[in-house]
Parts: C-alpha cells; structure tokens; sequence
C-alpha cells in the first residue's frame, strides 16, 4: 500500500479535514515545560508516515455517521500510543532509519526515546480518560497491553530459527495487528454501534492490520530502499524469523535451511544476496503475499456488515489494494 496508490490517497483526500482536526490536537497535546519533550515529540510525529490507524479511525466513523469532535482526540490517541511504540521499537531493535531519515535515538540518545515514549503514553492514557468512556478507556488500556506483550513475545523469538508459522502470526497480531483493531473499535464505540458491528469493525481492523504486517515483511526481502524508507534486511540482522523466511525453510533444501538458520541466529547478513535467492526460488514471497490475501478477503467479509458509502467503499479498497504495497 505505497503511499502514492490510488486508493490509499482517495482514500486519505476523504478524511484530509479530520486529519487536519487530529493534527491540532496533536500539536495542542504535544506541548510541554520540558524542551527535549516537545523537539523529540515534534521530530517523530512530523516524519510523517502513512498514519494508517488514526485514518482508519476517521474512515470507520464516516462509515458509521459519526461526525462528532472526540474523533479528533482518539485518533490522536491511537497515533501517539503508535509513535510511543515506534520509539520504544527503534531503540530495542537499534535501527538507525526510519521513513527515509534518522530515527529518533540514532538523533537524540537511547534514553531521551524511552523517556519520550513514556510521555507519549502517559498523554494518551490522559486524553483518554478525558473522553468518559469506559468502554473506550477499556479497548485503548487492553490494545497498549497486548502491543506490550507482542514486543516482549518478539524479543523472546529474536535469533530463534525454529519459529512456526502460528508462533509468528502470535506476534503480529499482538504487536501490529491489536492498534489496528482498537482503532476500528473506537469508530464504532464513538458511533454507539450495535455488538455485531462493532465487531466487524474490529475484525476488519484486525485483518487490515495482519495483512500489512505480513506485506511488510515481504518487503524487507522484496523492496526498495529509497522508497521504503529503511534498510533492507534489516529484519535478519535483528535475527527475526519472518514468515518468508519461514517459508523458505520449509521448502529449501537442507543446505538452504542450514544458511537461513545460521543467518537468523547470528544476525548476520553478509550472505543476504544469497538469503533473498533462495526466499525467491522457494516461491516463498508468493507464499507469503497468498498468506496477506487471505487476512485482506477476510478484512472484506468483515466489511459487509457495515454501511455502504463512500467511506466503507474506501475501506474496501484500501483492503483490496493491500496486495500492490511496494512501500
């Protein structure tokens, strides 16, 4: 879902005023008396990003009729609880670029990231609690939970070549897919939906989520650097057993597992050139883009429950686009 595809940008031109209204907010919410807050805030917020989440927030409350102002405080929300974890991420996984420029510890240190991260969540739990719902304060304080638990399951799988395809899948749905989904449930708490949409709403969330994540793993064996905005192999030189290399080695010769696995273990990507011949011969990316075209037909079965207008026929193309993400 590059950010130049068509349906990704009629999609965002829908919603352009909303985001306009979140951006306030965050520029309102990211204020602080202490100076490095606000530049180390401001610095990753204003790198921009596709900012999927809170979109899908305002996309899903299009969708279901609701225009009111606390659409604006919980996408800003969602998109501080992502920038929290963004920075927590960069520092455990010490990557030095993101979205084509350096991350924030490779500009500012290790700690002033934590920290910072800190503030971003402490802040989100705040506005939360602002908005008077317990049931929002529940899906918000449940979703920061799980992601928690998924970089921790994640940390724990690090260098492990004997990760399974559940296992993987396990950590994706923690860590990714779980702000996805929240954000999805948020529109249909705000829109004081029935159970059976809010559901959908979620699991369509959830689905979206999961198919960007496996995407984006094809990426790293599949992409451009200069479009992407990060380092290609850099999920194998933090030693994560993504699914096209799990793939791969279930389909490669026990000379072509013997290189993925001691690459995995080691981190080491100085036989990358031979790592991505053997993930394409294996047809293990097609694979893993069949895998993402899975979660996205189940992304639309969830969408039809929902209302059909302009905003959930975005959102079914946002899903039906997923498969031509090149960045």
């Amino acid at each position: 879902m590059s950010a130049n595809s068509s349906s990704t940008a009629a999609a965002l031109a829908l919603i352009a005023d909303d985001m306009r209204g979140m951006d306030a907010v965050i520029e309102r919410r990211l204020k602080s008396e202490v100076p490095l807050v606000s530049q180390v805030s401001s610095y990753i917020v204003a790198a921009g990003g596709k900012r999927l989440r809170p979109a899908l927030l305002l996309l899903m409350c299009g969708a279901l009729g609701y225009r009111g102002d606390q659409r604006y405080n919980l996408a800003a929300v969602v998109e501080f609880i992502h920038t929290a974890t963004l920075l927590h991420d960069d520092v455990v996984d010490e990557s030095t670029l993101r979205r084509g420029r350096a991350t924030a510890n490779e500009a500012f240190g290790n700690p002033a990231s934590v920290l910072v991260g800190d503030f971003l969540y402490s802040r989100a739990f705040q506005m939360m609690v602002e908005a008077g719902d317990m049931r929002v304060m529940q899906t918000l304080a449940e979703a920061t939970n799980v992601i928690a638990e998924g970089e921790v399951l994640q940390l724990m799988n690090m260098h492990d070549a004997a990760l399974s395809e559940e296992g993987y899948l396990k950590v994706i749905r923690s860590k990714t897919a779980k702000l996805f989904e929240a954000s999805a449930r948020l529109a249909a708490l705000l829109a004081q939906s029935p159970p059976a949409i809010e559901q959908s709403c979620a699991d369509y969330g959830q689905a979206l989520g999961t198919a960007f994540q496996v995407i984006d793993d094809v990426l790293d064996y599949d992409g451009d650097v200069s479009e992407m905005g990060k380092n290609l192999g850099d999920d194998l030189r933090e030693g994560k057993a993504t699914l096209p290399l799990i793939i791969a080695m279930q389909r490669g010769s026990e000379a072509e597992r013997a290189t993925i696995r001691q690459a995995i273990e080691t981190g080491g990507t100085d036989q990358m050139a031979q790592i991505i011949a053997i993930v394409q011969d294996t047809g293990a990316l097609r694979a893993t883009r069949d895998a993402a075209a899975v979660e996205a037909q189940r992304a639309l079965n969830a969408l039809r429950m929902l209302p059909q207008n302009i905003y959930s026929n975005a959102l079914t193309q946002l899903a039906s686009q997923l498969l031509e993400r090149r960045s």
